[in-house]
């Protein structure tokens, strides 16, 4: 099976939508475009994929609703923008997904959000609840309050960002513009389309092209994004969002847009990249049965098999897992601060709500944010 025709097969996708595709190029939000690109991913959701959508596009309809032709200086403007034209993105999206019967969720983030590690594992964890409950978010940068990113930013670090997030198996990349060409094709029109690279390749910087008048990304930051979602191990394809049924065309195999790889399998290059973010902040000891099963079966770290707890972490933190005998076994993001995990350790995870007063997650460390040394 060639890899094309594996992208097919790939569970989890996150598609972003740019906003000179959303605003047919500043000419307000495109609602015949919208209900086809909704119609492919409602297709995909029902041949069994999941669908995370990041949508850029909020600021660009609120500069059409304003009747603003020129993207404002003003931090002010910008932001009161991007107000006014979430709504209309929201309504957009969650009329035409309810067409198909799909429920959409609205989730803004700033990147705050996925830097601070107990706001990661609270996003985390509402998106992956929303994505089994075959619900579509709809994630958006909160522009009205981040007021860096309005600035400086751009939707395609978010992008990358959440596929990390939620360990997407695909992320594709909808544009203008057909892919990535080994030189601008607005200058050369001979220029060739880069049909398939590995992500991460500095060759790829030297031929990516500048933003357009409405985005603040462009072909740079689409590269950036998928170097970045390769250490989760995530393809990514940049396409043309204009050619007719690309999502559907993707899925079954077809080869269009370009595809960018990355050089490692899935959970091994998101343990390595989630391995090497923070600094340990705190020991779990454990008892020889936890050992063992994290050791063979590569399980997650339930609080049952705890024996002791040391330091003064904070949820999402960094924790050393160790044997009786002092020896490091994996380390961990921690689903509970240290005094909760004091509490719970040793304790079946159905009793973690009678001890706590709730539950957040039933693992003290996911299997996913668990690397063994």
């Amino acid at each position: 099976m060639t890899l094309r025709a594996e992208l097919g097969r790939k569970k989890r996708w996150v598609i972003k939508i740019g906003s000179a595709l959303l605003t047919n190029d500043g000419r307000g939000l495109d609602a015949e475009a919208i209900r086809e690109w909704v119609a492919q991913m409602a297709a995909l959701m029902t041949a069994g994929h999941e669908v995370v959508l990041v949508s850029s596009g909020a600021v660009a309809e609120g500069m059409s609703r304003l009747g603003w032709s020129e993207r404002p200086h003003e931090m002010f403007k910008l932001q009161a923008a991007a107000a006014v034209g979430q709504m209309g993105l929201v309504q957009a999206y969650e009329s035409c997904f309810q067409q198909h019967e799909r429920h959409t969720a609205q989730v803004l983030l700033t990147h705050e959000d996925l830097s601070d590690w107990r706001r990661y594992l609270n996003a985390r964890s509402t998106l992956r609840g929303l994505l089994a409950l075959g619900v579509v978010p709809v994630v958006n940068e909160n522009d009205t309050v981040a007021t860096d990113e309005i600035r400086f930013g751009d939707n395609d670090t978010l992008e990358a960002l959440v596929a990390n997030l939620v360990e997407a198996d695909l992320l594709v990349i909808l544009t203008d513009q057909p892919g990535l060409f080994e030189a601008d094709p607005r200058q050369q029109p001979t220029a060739r389309l880069i049909e398939q690279a590995a992500a991460g390749d500095p060759a790829l910087e030297a031929v990516a092209g500048d933003g357009g008048r409405l985005g603040r990304g462009g072909m740079l930051s689409k590269v950036r994004a998928a170097a970045r979602a390769a250490r989760s191990g995530t393809h990514t394809l940049i396409a043309s969002g204009r050619e007719a049924s690309v999502l559907s065309r993707t899925a079954a195999g077809e080869a269009v847009g370009t595809l960018l790889t990355p050089a490692d399998e899935p959970l091994v290059a998101r343990k390595q990249w989630l391995a090497g973010q923070l600094k340990v902040k705190g020991v779990l000891q454990l008892d020889p049965g936890a050992v063992r099963v994290l050791r063979e079966s590569g399980s997650s770290l339930l609080a049952v098999g705890v024996t002791a707890v040391e330091g003064a972490f904070q949820r999402g933190e960094l924790v050393s897992c160790r044997a009786p005998d002092g020896r490091e076994v994996a380390r961990g993001l921690v689903n509970y601060h240290a005094d909760e995990a004091r509490q719970i350790a040793g304790q079946a995870s159905h009793r973690i709500e009678s001890i706590l007063g709730y539950v957040d997650e039933p693992e003290l460390i996911h299997r996913d944010n668990l690397v063994l040394v």
